[in-house]
């Protein structure tokens, strides 16, 4: 029997896929449950497992090339006599696509094969282990710190493990090949490329920065914020801001700061703590109906350095105390950097913060993103002179805070007292959060 291989839905938002890399190459035997194709979703880069036994009989989206969700991008031969006819339909049904598309220009190509993987370094210190991997390294007792990952991004695949292990030869490793940001006054002769003797010196890689008069297209990030956007324009909103006091809560910060707390995890716990009493802030329109939560995950956005934000899930944030909060967030941004966030890691958030006080921006206001009721924009705390009640004078740290509320489910005077509990909180009892 052949069974067609679909690019799945790895979140609600994704429409499309794209190929990071194939695990496996067109023949090799493929166990069920075994990963067999890395692909890039809106938000993070995901193992796929193949959900048959057999071969991978041939691959029909090749890495680097996009595919709608459901498509099928390869097909599974249950036994090795069924491999030529499972190629003879692969062939045929990508045939009449690739007559409908148009050759690209040759700019500057690279060749490449589906069992070859990208050569890019590690990020933020941290291996990436493929699921598959980390269980061949526990079974043959493999120091993962000691292997260098051949797969995207560094991943450290079973190759890799099998190599360390002494059980297989390791994958051969593509080279990182690079574009010029400025063409060549003479254009390449479009021959096969010749073997390019090593260099002493790395190529670095193209900037994700775009030259001046050139158009880049979105990658798969950036287009799921425009559609996230572009949603948004249809809720009525509003706007309501207040200004915190936080001398107490920098005081607190600086005592625990050096046992890992961050700055974000506090206001995250100060947030959740203060929608215990507001659920009504942490609520979201449904046709003709409000949702009332069952928990409070405070999603928090984070930039990407190619472009984007994604928004990591603090879940249950009020519940954590601020020791385990600040490590879970940190796990979550080394985690978005390498685009390798879960699903419900992403996409599970109740309120979001978004804050560009370590910016030095006084104000701003946020858009408020699909599926939620509430965002909370956060200004950077500066010292103002300010009069207290007796009209003396003196100087108090205070951030501006701006929040933007769904108009079909929360009022004004709903914003206004949440914010107004949240810096009562801040202002006077900053400690509880550590409690």
């Amino acid at each position: 029997m052949i069974r067609e291989v679909f690019m799945p839905a790895l979140s609600s938002t994704m429409t499309e896929g794209k190929i990071v890399s194939w695990v496996k190459s067109a023949g090799d035997k493929v166990e069920k449950g075994e990963t067999v194709v890395v692909v890039e979703s809106d938000k993070a880069d995901m193992d796929v497992e193949s959900f048959y036994e057999g071969f991978l009989a041939i691959i029909i989206v090749p890495a680097g090339e996009v595919a709608p969700v459901g498509a099928a991008i390869a097909l599974v031969a249950e036994t090795e006599a069924e491999i030529a006819i499972a190629q003879q339909q692969g062939a045929a049904a990508s045939a009449p696509a690739a007559a409908a598309t148009p050759a690209p220009a040759p700019v500057a190509t690279t060749t490449s094969s589906p069992g070859l993987q990208q050569n890019v370094s590690r990020q933020n210190g941290r291996s990436v282990v493929s699921p598959r991997a980390r269980k061949l390294a526990k079974e043959f007792k493999v120091d993962l710190n000691s292997i260098k990952g051949s797969g995207p991004h560094g991943r450290i695949v079973a190759e890799d493990v099998e190599a360390a292990a002494g059980k297989a030869k390791p994958a051969p490793v593509q080279q990182l090949v690079t574009v010029p940001a400025a063409p060549a006054p003479a254009p390449a002769a479009p021959a096969a490329p010749a073997p390019v003797a090593p260099k002493p010196a790395v190529a670095q890689p193209v900037p994700a920065v775009a030259m001046t008069g050139q158009t880049v297209p979105m990658n798969a990030l950036q287009n799921a914020v425009v559609r996230n956007m572009d949603a948004s324009l249809s809720v009525p909103c509003f706007r309501v801001g207040y200004t915190i006091t936080t001398d107490n809560l920098d005081k607190l910060y600086k005592q625990i700061k050096s046992k890992g707390v961050t700055m974000t995890a506090l206001l995250a716990k100060a947030v959740a703590v203060t929608l215990q009493k507001h659920p009504l802030l942490n609520a979201c329109y449904v046709e003709s109906a409000i949702q009332y939560r069952a928990d409070i995950n405070v999603s928090v956005a984070v930039a990407m350095d190619g472009g984007g934000l994604i928004t990591p899930v603090l879940q249950n944030a009020d519940r954590l105390d601020i020791y385990s909060l600040s490590r879970t967030w940190k796990d979550l941004v080394d985690r978005a950097r390498t685009k390798q966030l879960k699903p419900d890691e992403y996409s599970t958030g109740t309120f979001t913060l978004s804050n560009l006080g370590m910016f030095g921006v006084d104000k701003f206001d946020a858009i408020l993103p699909p599926g939620q009721g509430s965002i909370l924009a956060i200004g950077a705390s500066r010292p103002q002179v300010v009069a207290n009640e007796e009209g003396l004078m003196g100087v108090k740290r205070q951030m501006q805070v701006n929040i933007t509320c769904d108009h079909r489910v929360i009022y004004g005077a709903d914003a206004a007292s949440f914010l107004q509990d949240l810096a009562k909180l801040i202002e006077t009892n900053p400690q509880s959060l550590t409690l």
